[in-house]
């Protein structure tokens, strides 16, 4: 399927597909799911949902766009009765965002009803629901995440929690979910632990959710991470921890570091933003060189820039300045305005570039598109020089764990060398952070050829969950993703 014609005011970077909360126990439990899913924004701009329980009751509102578009009145959450709800914000750009494919998805059971929504990728979710089907199952969405709900229906246990545990065991993936029965909050986590997850508390009520600014947002605390491989489950008695799996190494993905999460969360022990300033500092280190003016690209670029700035002992400006309030589907394009399309997220600051050398500090380079215009945008602006820092390695490879990143082949660092990319963008040097300066800024000495710390398959090729739905003939793309149109 194609790109949505809107996405060419999108910026040129992998984009996340999901944000999750779920909370136990708070007599406004909708509201405060909105306001976390709010804070969660970032992860998935295109659809959300909420689920709540009350009396025997579940009440669901799904729907297309923004969590303030959609869960902002009165009416709205005043249906969502309950002291247990579960929450999700979902990002797709492959094909359309329907409402079967919105989460949280729920179903009737034998043992009651259940609502799950889910953080990452299955990659052998084809296979499976391949198999499902051929046994006479019946798929109402094109998501992966539906694949769970039909592997619970078909467990031969009793129990929720080991019907759950039963169908997880038969997947492979990346993944973090949360679900709600009428009893219970479910969070998990897979086994390398590569999407985050973590547990707050409000009073006496409990929250699962993917980061740590969805808990600031309402007032809870931190209380810690749930574990790679641990299922939680909260419920009348308190918190309950099981660690059904088999114990794999920690793979947790370092492009949140880089870029998906908030820079104000706290993820895996780790401050983000202090994170990603020494990212810049060790980019500084690998590959200064002289200039008048540091400037970020806005927003992902601000700490990194900050960073290299302080190492550098070179000024930071704010040289270019973001629109925040263009949509990706504030127009239809034709093709002046697709020309013109950075500009309407973008625009030059003259006063702060103009006469100067300046180096750009971004997070990343995918297809290039975006870089090319803003070096377009800059060099008219009338510096002098422009060279670019890239706060990450090159994306090489595709993600397969819940990423949105395009095929291999549209990858520019896939296809060129770093010279020839600088050639292409247009500017006078171009440097990436290298892969050992990635993990010295994120607390490690270098990185383990032989068991990295961390998941950076989309720099390396390294997958440490295999991918059997791509090596085995399957769908080459999330699932999640192959949403039909309207």
């Amino acid at each position: 399927m194609t790109e949505q014609t809107s996405d060419f005011l999108d910026d040129d970077h992998p984009h996340e597909e999901c944000g999750l909360f779920g909370i136990y126990g708070h007599i406004d439990a909708a509201a405060h799911t909105a306001l976390g899913l709010h804070a969660l924004q970032h992860r998935g701009q295109e659809a959300v949902g909420i689920v709540t329980y009350d009396s025997g009751q579940f009440n669901s509102h799904r729907a297309i766009g923004l969590v303030g578009d959609n869960f902002s009145t009165e009416d709205v959450i005043s249906q969502l009765t309950g002291s247990t709800a579960i929450g999700h914000v979902r990002y797709s750009t492959t094909g359309g965002t329907v409402i079967r494919n919105v989460q949280p998805l729920f179903a009737e059971f034998k043992f009651g009803g259940l609502a799950v929504a889910h953080n990452g990728n299955l990659t052998n979710a084809y296979a499976v629901r391949r198999n499902l089907i051929e046994r006479g199952s019946i798929f109402q969405s094109t998501s992966d995440t539906e694949t769970i709900i039909h592997l619970i229906a078909r467990s031969e246990y009793g129990r929720v929690v080991d019907r759950l545990t039963d169908a997880i065991s038969q997947l492979e993936g990346a993944y973090s979910l949360v679900a709600l029965t009428g009893k219970k909050l479910i969070g998990v986590r897979d086994p390398h632990g590569v999407r985050p997850l973590v547990i707050g508390r409000l009073g006496d009520a409990y929250i699962i959710t993917s980061e740590t600014c969805a808990l600031d947002i309402i007032g809870a605390r931190f209380v810690r991470d749930i574990d790679p491989g641990e299922i939680v489950i909260i419920d009348e008695s308190g918190l309950h921890s099981l660690k059904p799996f088999t114990k794999k190494p920690r793979r947790f993905c370092i492009f949140e570091y880089i870029y998906f999460a908030r820079p104000d969360s706290m993820i895996e022990g780790k401050h983000v933003y202090a994170i990603r300033k020494n990212i810049g500092r060790e980019l500084a280190r690998e590959s200064n060189i002289p200039a008048d003016v540091i400037v970020p690209v806005p927003d992902s670029g601000v700490p990194a820039a900050l960073g290299y700035a302080q190492e550098a002992n070179i000024p930071f400006e704010l040289g270019i300045i973001r629109n925040h309030y263009v949509g990706r589907t504030f127009i239809e394009p034709t093709a002046q305005l697709r020309n013109l399309g950075v500009r309407l997220k973008h625009n030059a600051n003259q006063g702060s570039i103009k006469g100067k050398r300046v180096i750009l500090v971004d997070d990343s380079i995918v297809r290039g598109t975006t870089s090319t215009k803003i070096v377009e945008m800059v060099r008219a602006a009338g510096a002098t020089e422009v060279h670019m820092r890239i706060s990450s390695p090159p994306t090489t490879h595709s993600c397969f764990y819940g990423i949105d990143t395009p095929e291999r082949e549209q990858l520019m660092a896939a296809q060129h060398n770093v010279q020839q990319m600088a050639d292409i963008i247009g500017v006078d040097s171009l440097a990436f952070i290298s892969i050992d300066g990635l993990y010295r800024a994120v607390g490690e000495a270098k990185r383990d050829q032989e068991l990295p710390q961390y998941c950076d398959a989309c720099f390396t090729g390294d997958y440490p969950i295999p991918l059997v739905d791509r090596d085995g003939g399957g769908m080459p793309k999330q699932l999640s993703l192959l949403a039909e149109r309207d």
